[in-house]
């Protein structure tokens, strides 16, 4: 069945309701409607957006990055004060999700960061189960000889998918930079890795992206599960409807509850569809919250101010939300070097000959992020990281003496304390963008510029998100807690003062000019915390804001992603994820919906 209307979708019940047709949602929906006696309809607030060149096109992020019509998590950021700012995002605008707005990266965790699922009292949340439907989800494709003959990518075939929708494979890249850099850290230590797609990703490598070599364009959700699957009489879609509420039963003693049916808006007017089955909601980690809030399932202390009846109580509902963040560092490129960045797409001219060239398989706009390197924080500087690490254990120690620490946090901060300590493990993370990414100064015309990018993996602080109205279409407020932890600090001071030292080591000496943002001028510890603490930005990774714990320990969810005091409700999206993992999360969405479907 096509995308439908709103008079055919609330005629009759289905048996399955999706909220949100975003990275994890179409996943369950598609898996779902494989059997053709039950009837599925995905809600979805964004409107239809199939085939836009600046969403499938690689490379077009660099022109669109920032632009509100095409970025669906890009924030307008009110800073509040340092450790304390307000986001209000805005709506998902179409099919696909973040799986249609982010930079390709696939990626994916060390087996540690799955395993401490488990750990956390989820039964069959381990790396084994992670290998398995992970590969599910993808078809990996060996890089092409044009590819091999400039840069020697390595690969091993059985730990990638080779039957899943989504499209994977490594991206035509800037290879002279990966020369530079993946040389570079290797002589800072790092170990070279031929393919990190095995649950041991630490050290230096060439990631793949999620892009289809048949054609060079963008693989993701909407043209992997749904398009294909579009003409299934049994698979509904509905765009522009924006989900106010999960209808629940009336309470009956301490019976978990049902949900009955969904309402939304559409145009302005309000509708009701019934379900028969099962609600999955897989809004995000930023909306699934603020739906079940808006639904009565939340902490009483924030819904009943608001005048809202609470129907379930679940204090954990928007806690405990951990998200990526990291700060640039900018260098002018040596232009003996013949790179070919993406700064070349400033040009009208140059821009417009890569598009034409793009349609014949060719050029620019087939390129994305390579290189990576994850690693320990005791790579960069031993008896730094030993302080940190003791500085982290003391921290930890008094927030557990002050009281303050809200349940299951200590267990979770005691197994990050674990990783952090693990040299095997990785907490530190740079990605290299093969362009002028900086936001402080502009790039000058003519010049060619990389942007390294230090990524906190494993955040201490936790953030909140909650509603700050019963309005279903007043966005939700976010409290990150950015840099709440010293240790946050410490750690993210570590990556920029690392990404500065390549400036004395060989071969990046002799391939870079000069260090354009901040610049070389910035020298002390206390300098380089002050940077850090103007300069982060989201990487929009969130998750944890319907954490997969005990109920005792303020889970939303339990194992089988079920909302504790209900039958027929579950979060299947990265919200569930109770701790934050080392790598790019959309490997880990697909992740995440294929097991989901079969957690039923």
């Amino acid at each position: 069945m096509p995308i439908v209307n709103v008079e055919e979708t609330v005629k009759s019940p289905f048996d399955y309701v999706v909220i949100g047709g975003g990275t994890a949602g179409l996943t369950v929906a598609a898996r779902l409607s494989e059997d053709p006696s039950v009837k599925v309809l995905v809600l979805e607030a964004g409107e239809e957006n199939l085939n836009d060149p600046l969403i499938e096109v690689p490379a077009q992020f660099l022109r669109t990055f920032g632009n509100p019509k095409y970025d669906w998590a890009f924030p307008v950021v009110k800073q509040k004060h340092a450790n304390n700012i307000e986001h209000m995002w805005q709506r998902g605008k179409g099919l696909g999700g973040s799986s249609g707005m982010n930079f390709f990266a696939w990626i994916k965790p060390p087996a540690e960061d799955i395993n401490a699922y488990e750990k956390l009292g989820n039964r069959g949340w381990n790396w084994a189960e992670y290998e398995k439907y992970s590969k599910r989800s993808e078809t990996f494709h060996p890089p092409t000889k044009e590819q091999t003959d400039l840069y020697p990518h390595k690969f091993i075939v059985e730990h990638r998918g080779t039957t899943g929708p989504i499209q994977v494979a490594i991206s035509h890249s800037v290879h002279t930079l990966d020369e530079l850099f993946q040389e570079t850290m290797v002589n800072k230590g790092l170990k070279e890795v031929d393919d990190p797609y095995d649950g041991d990703m630490t050290g230096t490598w060439i990631a793949s992206s999620s892009i289809d070599p048949r054609t060079w364009t963008r693989s993701y959700s909407a043209n992997t599960y749904l398009v294909p699957n579009l003409k299934r009489e049994n698979l509904s879609v509905l765009t522009g409807a924006y989900v106010s509420k999960v209808l629940l039963n009336e309470s009956e003693g301490n019976d978990d509850r049902i949900v009955n049916g969904v309402e939304f808006i559409h145009d302005g007017t309000k509708h009701k569809v019934m379900v028969d089955k099962e609600v999955i909601l897989s809004a995000g980690s930023i909306k699934s919250p603020q739906i079940l809030e808006l639904s009565g399932i939340g902490n009483p202390d924030i819904l009943e101010p608001l005048g809202i009846k609470v129907e379930i109580s679940l204090p954990g509902v928007g806690e405990n939300v951990q998200e990526h963040y990291g700060c640039p560092v900018t260098f002018e490129l040596d232009p003996k070097i013949p790179h070919e960045t993406l700064d070349f797409l400033r040009d009208p001219e140059y821009a417009a000959k890569q598009i034409e060239l793009h349609a014949l398989g060719k050029g620019a706009f087939r390129k994305g992020l390579t290189s990576f390197a994850y690693f320990p924080l005791t790579a960069i500087d031993r008896s730094e990281a030993l302080r940190i690490i003791s500085q982290a254990e003391e921290e930890v120690k008094a927030l557990e003496k002050s009281g303050t620490l809200r349940p299951g946090i200590k267990e979770q901060l005691d197994i990050q304390l674990d990783i952090l300590k693990d040299e095997k493990v990785p907490d530190c993370e740079i990605v290299v963008m093969p362009f002028f990414a900086s936001r402080a100064v502009a790039p000058e015309p003519g010049k060619l510029y990389t942007t390294l990018v230090g990524i906190l993996n494993h955040p201490m602080s936790r953030g909140t998100i909650h509603i700050q109205s019963s309005d279903p279409l007043l966005n939700p407020t976010i409290d990150p807690h950015y840099l709440e932890s010293e240790t946050d600090l410490e750690v993210l001071a570590q990556h920029v003062k690392f990404i500065k030292s390549l400036a004395d080591t060989e071969p990046w000496k002799s391939g870079i000019i000069r260090e354009t943002d901040p610049g070389e001028h910035l020298k002390t510890d206390n300098e380089i915390k002050e940077y850090v603490k103007n300069c982060i930005a989201t990487i929009w990774h969130t998750t944890g804001s319907c954490s997969m714990l005990p109920r005792e320990k303020e889970g939303v969810v339990d194992y089988n992603l079920k909302v504790y005091g209900t039958k027929n409700l579950r979060v299947v999206d990265l919200s569930v994820l109770p701790l934050q993992i080392a790598a790019h999360t959309q490997a880990t969405a697909y992740f995440v919906g294929e097991k989901g479907e079969n957690t039923r």
